[in-house]
């Protein structure tokens, strides 16, 4: 994937994240897209209260992985390279 592919990919992968921050931010956490994988795996920094959290698994699955893929179906996936997975 091209460099300028993958800035546009993540920045797409933030607005989608928009949706869920507000959610996020009431908890006094949020996420951070740290990269995109060869194969469309996205990977997140949970930040705050969320990053340890045990809720964060149940997050990641209900809210942020299916926002990012309602927007983006080619993604595979999401995963936390901190905190919980």
């Amino acid at each position: 994937m091209l460099v300028e592919d993958k800035t546009k990919l993540i920045a797409q992968i933030d607005a989608a994240l928009d949706n869920v921050r507000p959610h996020l931010k009431v908890d006094g956490g949020n996420v951070e897209v740290v990269d995109v994988t060869e194969d469309n795996v996205v990977q997140i920094k949970w930040l705050g209260n969320c990053e340890g959290c045990s809720m964060s698994t149940m997050t990641m699955r209900a809210g942020i992985e299916q926002a990012i893929k309602n927007k983006l179906p080619e993604i595979a996936g999401v995963e936390a390279v901190n905190g919980i997975k």
